[in-house]
């Protein structure tokens, strides 16, 4: 596995990344969006407020919008924004974001019958725990954590489904690991309140492998899993590095002085009040501060909290 790469520079005029599993595969940076581009039609499956559903796909779009967009047509704003860009409305996914692009976070995996592609942007501004009763929205709003999935290889739609589960499940792990919550009631996050996933597949028969699964116990799922949760830590990490402390809004991550449960473990976990790690049995190496790091191995992600987050947990999430 690849290590979680923030691809774009943007003072240094690095706007394009080429995906290595998935030939032809491009990722760019424009002005106010990021652009997916497949070399060829694949399979789609989304929760894309513009296009999604099952369908066919050529691209797939990450629009950045403020905090405060009005979100009262969503669909009539990105078939707006579509045609001013110059991008046929046919198979497009629209996804909407308020998480500065240059935080988009990418890793790739080749596990010799499929090559996956992910491309994160994530932050925890609006955490919130599925599974308890909370307010409902009244209109949509854009997307917080943002999925999007790219796999060069052969699935069954049931695969299909079972990959968006397991990447589900994987983004859930990561907010868990990393001690965000729901700041309604200070349980653990299992998401955003406005999340969304894109997921295409080429149905390429270079591997000459057809999956039917996609769950965790296989290699598909497993390397779905890792490449979600490193990449939905790897956007946060980077969110969190540039974050002025003063815009830091009410706690959105568990005080420090608190235990968590890690996901990895199933152990419970102290938090160093010194904010230096979180530490644990199988846990033996930090991940460096943000700031000083473009790329994050996401072997070091999955073992332990950034310092820079812990540094903000203090004064709350975003």
């Amino acid at each position: 596995m690849d290590e979680v790469k923030i691809p774009f520079n943007l003072t240094g005029g690095e706007t394009v990344y080429l995906s290595r599993v998935w030939p032809g595969l491009v990722l760019e940076w424009k002005e106010g969006h990021l652009l997916l581009e497949f070399p060829a039609e694949a399979d789609g499956i989304s929760s894309a407020v513009y296009g999604g559903g099952m369908g066919r796909l050529q691209r797939a779009v990450n629009q950045f919008v403020s905090r405060d967009y009005e979100c009262s047509d969503p669909v009539r704003d990105m078939e707006f924004i579509l045609r001013e860009w110059g991008y046929p409305q046919e198979g497009c996914a629209g996804l909407m974001t308020a998480v500065p692009l240059e935080h988009a976070a990418v890793i790739e995996e080749d596990t010799g019958s499929a090559g996956i592609f992910c491309c994160v942007t994530a932050a925890s501004g609006n955490a919130a725990r599925a599974g308890v009763e909370r307010p409902v929205l009244a209109a949509y709003r854009p997307g917080t954590i943002n999925i999007m999935l790219g796999i060069d290889g052969r699935l069954t739609p049931a695969a299909m489904v079972n990959a968006v589960m397991t990447a589900a499940e994987a983004k859930a792990a990561a907010l868990a690991d990393l001690g965000v919550t729901d700041p309604e009631n200070g349980l653990i996050a299992t998401g955003t309140t406005t999340d969304a996933i894109v997921l295409a597949v080429s149905q390429s028969g270079r591997y000459g492998a057809e999956h039917v699964y996609a769950g965790t116990a296989t290699d598909l799922g497993g390397a779905i899993g890792r490449l979600v949760y490193a990449a939905v830590t790897g956007s946060l990490q980077s969110v969190k590095s540039v974050q002025p402390a003063h815009s830091v809004q009410p706690a959105k991550v568990e005080q420090l002085a608190e235990p968590v449960i890690s996901a990895q473990t199933d152990q419970v976990v102290q938090h160093d009040s010194k904010a230096q790690a979180i530490q644990s049995a199988p846990m033996a190496q930090a991940v460096p501060p943000a700031p000083l790091a473009q790329t994050v191995s996401s072997a070091r992600l999955t073992q332990a909290v950034p310092s820079a987050l812990q540094e903000q947990a203090r004064k709350g999430g975003q």
